[in-house]
């Protein structure tokens, strides 16, 4: 039986090797266009071909979107470049029309066409329909509940993906106009400005309705699937993958890591019990922005999922550092500084291989040796002296106080 594939996402090209050095078995990214995610930085045609051989080197693959709502422009240059992706070795591409497959087949013959959730795939018929198009793989609706995954994974025979992790859409599997309607950005083509998520007055008419001293927002709770990885894994679901392309290199560490320890820790033991489950929720909450759910997965669709009152989001300002080495001689770790922090604070180092590592920071030093008692500069290097050995790619993170 094949180990199932934890799928992660990146917006460029150093988010996604972090993804890929912290556990994900492939990654899904966005070229500059087709995509249906232009905000994000996305990744021009050598970012694509450096990726491509960073991956092979880690036996993991590589899935670029190429999941925009086509119309007829939209097709000039496209063999061009699924071509060149099957060229430079891109494992499979993500897709929304189904025009695409015969021509990937034709252009790039090596290279897969996974079927994006935006076709809303919810019951076995429309899978089988799909795969009898010549499709690889389906990437289930995220409107499924753990049940339909499983009874449509016991009637097809080809490979399923499913979200596990992440933002959700308040409409069905990204079906807005919203954001068309009110910006004029396109959803469907790569330009969704995420009107679910802003804050609105409800009038009838010329009446104010809604409470004036709390706005309403549309905004859903964020997926968090870890109490179904190990029905997902029974039911034979092929990948697990997680929503995230305009996320941090944080975020994506943490909650790649996560999984990745979970899913090993299944396979060895053959079960999570509920305490290890805690603890990795405990873990997937420190990269937490938003309040999360399981989403349809529970088969329940009530008010408790979205955020009608606010949208629950908040940048964390945990995460303070990025490990790029370790200076044998001086016994010093050499950082990046990402967010504010102090001499004397307890802090937190976490990597790959490297479970959770409390210090106290007593020492820290700029470029010039100089000693400094606050870290408030991004991007600056600095050294840290830690009592163990740290290496890139590292990252530090301040305890929360709920830890304690």
């Amino acid at each position: 039986m094949n180990k199932i594939e934890l799928l992660a996402p990146a917006k460029d090209l150093k988010k996604a090797k972090i993804a890929i050095m912290y556990g994900a078995d492939a990654v899904y990214v966005g070229g500059k266009f087709y995509s249906l995610r232009s905000r994000a930085s996305n990744f021009d045609l050598e970012d694509l071909k450096e990726l491509s051989e960073f991956a092979k080197k880690y036996s993991a693959k590589v899935y670029v979107t190429v999941n925009i709502v086509f119309h007829d422009d939209d097709y000039y240059g496209i063999k061009e470049y699924l071509k060149y992706l099957g060229d430079i070795g891109i494992d499979a591409v993500i897709i929304s029309s189904l025009a695409l497959i015969p021509i990937v087949k034709k252009v790039a013959p090596n290279m897969e066409c996974h079927i994006s959730t935006q076709l809303s795939s919810l019951n076995s018929s429309a899978v089988r329909t799909l795969q009898s198009f010549g499709a690889d793989r389906i990437v289930l609706a995220r409107e499924a509940s753990m049940e339909q995954i499983e009874r449509i994974s016991n009637k097809v025979d080809v490979p399923l993906e499913v979200f596990i992790h992440g933002g959700m859409c308040s409409n069905f599997s990204g079906r807005c106009v919203l954001s068309n309607r009110m910006t004029l950005r396109d959803a469907n083509r790569g330009g969704c400005a995420h009107s679910c998520r802003w804050k609105y007055r409800l009038y009838d008419k010329d009446k104010l309705i809604s409470d004036p001293d709390c706005l309403m927002s549309m905004s859903s709770k964020d997926l968090r699937a870890s109490a179904y990885i190990e029905r997902m894994i029974r039911c034979r679901v092929a990948s697990l993958k997680i929503e995230g392309r305009m996320k941090s290199e944080y975020y994506i560490g943490q909650v790649v890591r996560t999984y990745r320890k979970m899913i090993d820790e299944i396979y060895a033991n053959g079960y999570l019990s509920n305490k290890r489950l805690a603890y990795y929720d405990e873990e997937l909450s420190k990269a937490e922005n938003r309040p999360s759910d399981d989403g349809f997965l529970s088969g329940d669709c009530d008010n408790s999922k979205h955020l009608y009152g606010v949208n629950g989001a908040g940048v964390t300002h945990d995460y303070v550092a990025y490990v790029h080495g370790y200076d044998d001689e001086k016994n010093k770790a050499i950082v990046e500084v990402k967010n504010v922090f102090v001499k004397s604070e307890e802090l937190e180092v976490f990597g790959p291989d490297l479970d959770n590592k409390r210090f106290v920071l007593e020492h820290m030093y700029d470029e010039n040796g100089e000693e400094i008692v606050l870290a408030n500069k991004p991007t600056q290097i600095i050294y840290l002296d830690i009592p163990f050995r740290v290496d890139e790619p590292a990252m530090i993170r301040k305890v929360a106080h709920h830890d304690h």
